[in-house]
């Protein structure tokens, strides 16, 4: 594996050809760029969305060059605060072109999901989000393993069929 950070691990999302699948396994994270956003949330208060701008603006000009962003969040019900601000800002990765879906983890039916975050590329390579015990995010580890790799592939194939789109979801 090669650990990738900061510039390389933004290169990522401007390198794959067709379509890039994350898969978010934690109930809650505790990123530091995320905290007064999410803060403010747990208070009512209002948010700009100005901290998500740089990802939106990669994900408009990700899908407007003809490629996919997917995303399926595996959450416990009832849900944590968490689960509940990602609600509110999914319309935005949405807007933007991602397909965002949930699982609950009650209807995974004893897939295989492994306990770490990941992206995969096109198929051919995973990446897998690193963070440190604080909780920040620190950059991904990659790899194009072909066993790992698979392994992800499945993991994708079962869980999206399974996974409901956001709009269903969030009724």
């Amino acid at each position: 594996m090669r650990l990738l950070q900061g510039r390389e691990f933004d290169d990522i999302f401007r390198q794959f050809s067709h379509s890039a699948f994350h898969l978010e396994v934690e109930d809650s994270y505790h990123t530091p760029e995320e905290s007064q956003p999410f803060q403010k949330f747990l208070a009512g208060e209002p948010d700009t969305f100005d901290w998500h701008r740089p990802w939106l603006d990669l994900v408009r000009h990700t899908v407007a060059s003809g490629r996919r962003i997917e995303r399926v969040r595996i959450v416990t019900v009832p849900h944590v605060d968490y689960t509940r601000w990602g609600l509110t800002v999914a319309p935005l990765n949405i807007e933007a072109g991602e397909d965002v879906r949930w699982l609950p983890r009650g209807r995974l039916g004893g897939a295989d999901v492994p306990s770490d975050d990941f992206w995969l590329l096109d198929r051919d390579r995973v990446v897998f989000t690193v963070f440190t015990p604080d909780g920040r995010f620190s950059g991904g580890a990659e790899t194009v393993d072909p066993v790992i790799v698979e392994r992800c592939v499945r993991i994708r194939e079962t869980l999206w069929d399974v996974a409901v789109p956001h709009a269903e979801y969030a009724r």
